[in-house]
């Protein structure tokens, strides 16, 4: 039985120059003169200070938002919010970090410049969990980042400041970015569309392209596809990536009828719990009657993908203990939370086995690509098991039984991270007991977002988006 009450939903919605628009419809209303860009940023701040004493989302206030400087873009005057892992000129960006004291950046990161290119006014940064290293935005002395649908369980992570944010109706869209699902897993949590795009089709940040396997990829998370894909439009109208497919607008569904593959439960092993089984089952039910063809598929990547990833991501965490004080001159590798210690701990113990884990990782495009032959896309949950409750996933649980946990969670995103390709989460129209979203994924061959994006444009016309505010 679905349960919701004034003291565990909260949203923002309300009459005023946001209304319930998404960022295409308000860009449109600002455009037609019916809505100010000052007055969308006003009412937006105002938005997010009736939601935050709940939600927690917000690291940072701009005191004095101002629009982006330019020709406009395709969410000209639309507010809102940087993730605090990216640099935004004159505030500081912290990571998520108890471990060192942030400074203010002097310029704003390359993906940032893009971001502003589509005319938005930032607001502000939003939180998440220390490095992005986990898939819920919670600390050990901190107050945890919360679901707007339901306050006793995550938003998800990394970017579950933005996603808490958008769900909740303050800002329609916000600024995400995947390492190993995390614009995909907070989308999925809070009932919101999250794409994570192919390696390279949105800018890079300096620290990914140093890595010798880049797993991020730039991008937002919306309350509408058109939202999405206006994005990826305009991010492209910034810059195109010539190694990569031109994109352009995608406006609608395709009548092309697609093969679809799909899995339930994870190539590794982990078995999806009874909801989550059900929401896959039930879109591959949507998509027969749309009159797709949709057969069981199996992901065949290398059984040690699992612990390959895990080590990687402790190296990772190693390396942000070395190089901390380029963050901050008091970084103290010590304050890193219980989590980030864990992994980098776990990588030292392991650590020679470096150059064959990066061989293996490199190689698993050779069995994604094997596993599309005669396929379009891949559907497959976006999390084995729904949304928590806080704590369940906070680094102040101890290091072994929280790695199983996290393991036993997020058991399909990072594939896609390793091997580049975009992947695109979608509400289904399934609830769980508590009235929490649940996820769907759909994954295709690199620069196939169209793909996605007109498949994702017919599922939301067949079966709209349940909506927070009418719940």
């Amino acid at each position: 039985m679905t349960t919701f009450d004034a003291t565990t939903r909260v949203h923002a919605f309300r009459d005023d120059a946001l209304g319930e628009h998404d960022a295409v419809g308000l860009a449109a209303a600002i455009r037609r003169g019916e809505v100010g860009a000052a007055e969308a940023a006003r009412d937006a701040a105002e938005r997010v200070r009736a939601v935050e004493a709940r939600l927690n989302a917000v690291q940072v206030h701009l005191d004095d938002p101002a629009p982006a400087t330019g020709t406009g873009g395709a969410f000209a005057g639309v507010p809102t919010y940087v993730k605090d892992n990216t640099d935004y000129r004159g505030l500081p960006t912290g990571h998520g970090s108890a471990a060192f004291t942030p400074k203010t950046a002097r310029r704003h990161a390359p993906f940032a410049r893009q971001l502003l290119s589509t005319g938005v006014t930032v607001l502000g940064k939003t939180r998440l969990p220390e490095f992005g290293f986990s898939p819920t935005t919670e600390y050990e002395d901190a107050e945890p980042v919360r679901n707007p649908w339901h306050t006793d369980h995550s938003a998800g992570g990394s970017s579950g400041g933005s996603a808490a944010l958008v769900a909740a109706g303050a800002v329609p869209i916000a600024h995400a970015n995947d390492g190993g699902g995390s614009i995909r897993i907070p989308a999925a949590c809070c009932g919101l569309v999250g794409l994570k795009p192919t390696r390279g089709r949105t800018v890079a940040n300096a620290q990914s392209r140093q890595l010798p396997l880049d797993l991020v990829a730039e991008g937002i998370v919306s309350r509408s596809v058109r939202d999405a894909a206006a994005f990826l439009a305009a991010a492209e109208t910034y810059r195109r990536n010539p190694k990569l497919p031109p994109l352009g607008l995608v406006e609608g569904p395709s009548a092309r009828r697609l093969r679809i593959g799909f899995l339930i439960d994870s190539p590794n092993g982990v078995r999806s719990d009874d909801p989550t089984r059900a929401a896959v089952k039930d879109t591959v039910a949507a998509l027969e009657r749309l009159g797709h063809t949709v057969e069981p598929v199996e992901l065949a990547v290398d059984p040690s993908f699992t612990d390959d990833f895990l080590t990687y991501w402790g190296m990772l965490s190693f390396l942000l203990g070395v190089t901390g004080r380029t963050l901050g001159t008091d970084f103290d590798r010590r304050r890193m939370d219980s989590l980030s210690r864990g992994l980098r701990e776990s990588y030292l113990a392991t650590w020679r086995r470096t150059p064959g884990v990066l061989r293996r990782l490199k190689r698993t495009r050779e069995a994604y690509a094997a596993s599309f032959r005669g396929l379009d896309l891949v559907l497959s949950p976006v999390l084995a098991h729904t949304t928590p409750r806080i704590g369940h996933l906070s680094p102040a649980v101890p290091y072994p039984a929280l790695v199983e946990r996290l393991l036993s969670y997020v058991a399909f995103t990072p594939v896609n991270n390793v091997v580049g390709t975009p992947s695109i989460s979608l509400p289904a129209p399934n609830a769980t007991e508590h009235g929490l979203p649940i996820g769907v994924m759909f994954s295709a061959r690199p620069g196939a977002e169209r793909t996605l994006l007109e498949l994702a444009f017919e599922l939301e016309a067949d079966r709209p988006f349940r909506r927070i505010q009418d719940v």
